[in-house]
């Protein structure tokens, strides 16, 4: 018998727990850059205007939160009215997701995010992996789901790094990033209100272990390739698509590429050209 995608059950569920897994390492690697700051590197600004390293992480913590509740059965209802909730409240200027964050001190935030990723990382490996995940955009499977709490993770997790001046975190987690940054490019027309074209886009990407990842029918006019890094950054709108050493190529590429948005919530600026010259 399969499962709804088409895959087998067994299978489905061996590729939900790789993704769990992938998150778990994600969790860690920033962990690692966040656990021994100083009280005061807590307070350090981020590109993210108006945000420092501790919003990042209350942002991280309050959405794991919800993500927990949107994926239990038992509160999926109490996280749709949450949402609302939530949602009336940005409209009139307010964000709900930072103030409990801003109450707590370091120590006290990043025992919070640890104990709240360890709780829906234990939830999603008993998930139906196909199961309908209510979310702030448009509904995801389970599996997609903890995807994209993955893409979340590192995507903020940059912006700490770009504030002590890290090195991006470069691993093979990154084809979950890359993914949803394909996946996504109708939703970043719906998000800015236009029609999506008709014609589809290659992306050739080069992993950090030199193989190639690959997106979209063989040749395609319109394509999109470079290292796979640069992709997710200019996906995530971490870098600027200048700063780069992606190669745009078409004018149906060049366009997605003016718009990409692998994260749910209205267009953002991203980051400005020659913010972050890139190395190469």
């Amino acid at each position: 018998m399969g499962s709804p995608t088409g895959l087998p059950i067994a299978r489905t569920v061996y590729v939900m727990q790789g993704i769990c897994d992938d998150l778990a390492a994600e969790h860690a690697a920033l962990d690692a850059v966040v656990a021994d700051l100083s009280e005061g590197q807590w307070h350090d600004a981020t590109p993210a205007a108006g945000w420092d390293v501790a919003d990042c992480i209350t942002h991280l913590w309050f959405f794991d939160e919800r993500a927990r509740m949107a994926l239990d059965p038992a509160t999926a209802a109490d996280f749709v009215v949450d949402a609302r909730r939530l949602m009336a409240a940005s409209s009139e200027g307010r964000d709900l997701s930072m103030e409990a964050g801003r109450a707590l001190s370091p120590a006290g935030l990043l025992a919070a995010w640890r104990a709240e990723r360890a709780d829906l990382l234990a939830l999603a490996r008993v998930s139906d992996p196909s199961a309908r995940i209510p979310w702030y955009g448009p509904a995801m499977a389970a599996r997609s789901f903890i995807t994209a709490r993955l893409m979340e993770t590192w995507a903020h997790g940059q912006d700490i790094r770009d504030a002590f001046g890290l090195e991006p975190a470069v691993s093979l987690r990154l084809k979950h990033v890359a993914h949803i940054g394909v996946r996504a490019r109708p939703f970043a027309y719906a998000n800015n209100r236009r029609e999506l074209p008709a014609e589809g886009i290659r992306v050739e990407l080069t992993a950090p272990d030199g193989s190639q990842w690959a997106w979209g029918d063989e040749g395609l006019a319109n394509v999109v390739s470079g290292p796979a890094i640069d992709f997710c950054l200019m996906v995530t709108q971490r870098r600027h698509v200048s700063d780069t050493d992606l190669s745009v190529v078409g004018p149906l590429a060049a366009d997605w590429i003016g718009i990409a948005q692998a994260f749910a919530g209205p267009p953002g600026p991203g980051r400005r050209p020659g913010e972050f010259a890139h190395p190469g």
